[in-house]
């Protein structure tokens, strides 16, 4: 079994400022720091140092986002499927707030380039039984899904940033959506609440599992009949940029190594409580060791 995440590779350029920009304001920051980032790599990385073996999959700018591949294999994820192109790599321009919270805005760049060409190449390394992980910051999202499906791969939806083009892919062929609040209410719209969506949601999508992540209340996780809420780890909030996908890749990392959902979550939301409690993107996503030595 094999997992690929096919996914973002960007360059997050971090502001730390006292609030975020008005409409029409012009503000200072109070300093700029530069990350590796992207949802996918992010999530790639948080997969690794989960301890699972991982494939990555994207694109990123010849000439400036060597580094993003570096620091991947650095990492001990496979980036042989990470293309070369021309222009300039996806990136994103982050405001930090001091309480910890972020806005950002995104450049597809190199993330908005890849080819059907070469999402055949990629899914044709990968068959029955593997896993694929998808959010939403590169291009050919259905056709990508749809390939994925017809090879027999687990489909792992993480439909962040979610736009039209996520409600034009084939869905029901997800078997892990994992959605905060917003994302879930765009695929099931109106006023329902937490248990409402859910409700829709499994209606629409039968065969799939669902994690919502609820800020501060922590998580949600529904399949079938089975239902579990995990709360969060209170910890002070320096920053909160790869929170999410330091989940992401600790879930879906625990749950390939075996572990029950119960435990994956628990597992998952220490690893995230850990993460918001450093500044960064990659830097703050906790290694295998540190989150079991915190947690036991």
């Amino acid at each position: 079994m094999k997992i690929l995440n096919f996914g973002s590779l960007n360059i997050d350029y971090t502001y730390a400022v006292p609030h975020f920009v008005k409409a029409g304001e012009t503000l200072s920051s109070g300093s700029l720091d530069v990350f590796s980032g992207g949802k996918g790599l992010n999530q790639s990385i948080a997969f690794r140092r989960c301890g699972v073996d991982i494939w990555h999959a994207g694109a990123v700018g010849e000439k400036d986002g060597g580094f993003l591949i570096e620091e991947l294999k650095a990492a001990g994820v496979n980036a042989d499927l990470i293309l070369k192109t021309e222009g300039q790599t996806g990136h994103a321009v982050i405001q930090k707030e001091a309480g910890g919270d972020n806005c950002i805005l995104l450049y597809g760049g190199a993330n908005q380039s890849i080819s059907e060409e070469w999402v055949d190449k990629v899914i044709g390394d990968f068959g029955a039984g593997d896993w694929l992980v998808v959010q939403n910051e590169i291009n050919h999202l259905a056709y990508i899904m749809e390939k994925a499906y017809q090879v027999g791969m687990k489909i792992v939806l993480n439909p962040s940033p979610m736009n039209d083009k996520v409600l034009g892919c084939p869905l029901q062929y997800v078997d892990y959506f994992i959605l905060n609040e917003v994302e879930a209410e765009t695929l099931c719209p109106g006023d329902q609440g937490e248990a409402g969506v859910l409700e829709s949601l499994q209606k629409q999508f039968p065969k799939a599992a669902f994690i919502l992540t609820l800020g501060s209340r922590g998580s949600l996780y529904r399949a079938g009949v089975k239902e579990i809420h995990q709360v969060i780890y209170q910890v002070p909030v320096m920053d909160t940029t790869a929170a999410g996908d330091t989940f992401t890749g600790y879930f879906f990392g625990s749950l390939v190594k075996g572990i029950d959902v119960k435990e994956a979550l628990a597992i998952a939301s220490k690893a995230a409580s850990m993460a918001v409690s450093k500044v960064g993107a990659v830097p703050s996503i906790p290694f295998w060791d540190e989150v079991m030595n915190d947690i036991n």
